[in-house]
């Protein structure tokens, strides 16, 4: 059977520069050039991937396609199932997928603790696994690729800082955190990084409330705290996939009208994902800014399953691909000796919404609205 080989250059490269802030700094002794040879079989369906879904809809999907599309482009096969946010559930598919002799499990953990027991039983049978969007926490895994979520968190509250000294003449008042799930890495940097930037200014106060990654229960928070403090100025949303749509419903409910950026009362909203409705949102004036995934990219992980297959190590440095604006992105083994593959996350603002970048972020496929985008008073 024929197949095509393809490589992907890791290089030394200079340090990556976004708008507000930096990812932290890699040393030249801390970076080893790589080159990653990935073999890709026409059709060899003899390698099949099991893809543990935590669940199905919103940001989640789009990376469950991505990652499908990869996967086919590859010549493997896939099996994809559904945990429905159920952490014990996700263990029990990962059971089934290993019963089934997959070659390598794919994840987005829904427990990032929890996820460890199937990650034990994969470790025993000899079968790589390895997660998207979210680490492990207290075991070793091949490998995770997520964004930079610190760094996301700092872009969202380097916003907030920005708007509320804009439209207040300096950084000071209410602002609403609405959290993803507290248990889970990628909602703890979130957070942590927000707090890096909105800590250093006392006038500041932070009403940090826990959604879960629930739609319902984030609208409803933002009700809430809405109604009991009508001086609140500004949202920070950990996920605008999932709070967006309940937060401006809230508005509409609380306030009477979500007015847009510029106007008196506008609320300032800033995020994590960069997804279709933040987008509309920044487009349209409701939304001010978010620290953007490259979810389209997650699949790169790909090259790393292959590395995995034909048992070669992977090791910490440099991710380099042409064009991505995420790259390059840097490989470092965490506390638990998991190999994580940092992409750059980037700011989503006025100023750049009415570029095609932003509309690509989340699906490649993406495109910016026909007309002129609100530009704020």
């Amino acid at each position: 059977m024929k197949s095509l080989k393809f490589l992907l250059g890791l290089v030394m490269v200079a340090a990556f520069a976004l708008t507000a802030c930096q990812p932290e700094v890699v040393t030249k002794t801390e970076i080893q050039t790589q080159i990653v040879e990935v073999e890709v079989a026409a059709k060899d369906t003899t390698v099949q991937i099991g893809y543990a879904a935590p669940a199905l809809y919103g940001g989640q999907k789009m990376i469950e396609d991505a990652f499908a599309q990869a996967v086919n482009k590859m010549g493997w096969s896939i099996i994809t199932t559904n945990a429905n946010a159920d952490p014990q559930k996700q263990n029990d598919d990962i059971d089934y997928m290993l019963s089934l002799g997959v070659d390598a499990i794919v994840t987005v953990p829904e427990d990032s603790a929890g996820i460890c027991a199937a990650v034990e039983k994969a470790n025993a049978a000899g079968v790589p696994f390895f997660t998207i969007d979210r680490s492990p926490a207290g075991c070793k895994i091949a490998m995770t690729v997520l964004s930079d979520n610190f760094l996301a968190g700092q872009q969202a509250g380097q916003k907030m800082v920005d708007m509320l000294t804009k439209v207040y003449g300096k950084p000071e008042g209410k602002v609403l955190e609405i959290t993803g799930n507290l248990g889970q890495n990628v909602g703890q940097l979130r957070r942590d990084g927000f707090h890096d930037i909105v800590d250093k200014y006392p006038d500041i106060e932070v009403i940090q409330k826990v959604g879960d990654w629930d739609a319902a229960k984030g609208q409803q928070i933002a009700i809430d705290v809405l109604t009991a403090n009508p001086d609140l100025r500004g949202i920070y949303m950990h996920s605008d996939n999932v709070y967006v749509p309940g937060t401006l419903a809230a508005l509409e409910q609380v306030r009477g009208s979500v007015p847009l950026r510029g106007e008196k009362d506008h609320m300032i909203m800033t995020s994590v994902d960069c997804g279709p409705t933040a987008l509309e949102g920044i487009w349209n004036g409701t939304h001010d800014g978010c620290g953007g995934q490259p979810v389209s990219d997650f699949p790169v992980v790909t090259a790393y399953i292959d590395k995995a297959l034909k048992g070669e190590p992977i090791e910490e440095g440099e991710f380099v691909q042409e064009g991505a604006i995420w790259s390059p992105a840097k490989i470092k083994a965490n506390a638990d000796g998991t190999m994580e593959l940092f992409l750059a996350t980037v700011l989503v603002d006025e100023s750049n919404i009415s570029t095609d970048i932003p509309w690509t972020l989340m699906d490649k496929s993406g495109t910016k609205p026909e007309g002129t985008a609100y530009v704020s008073k």
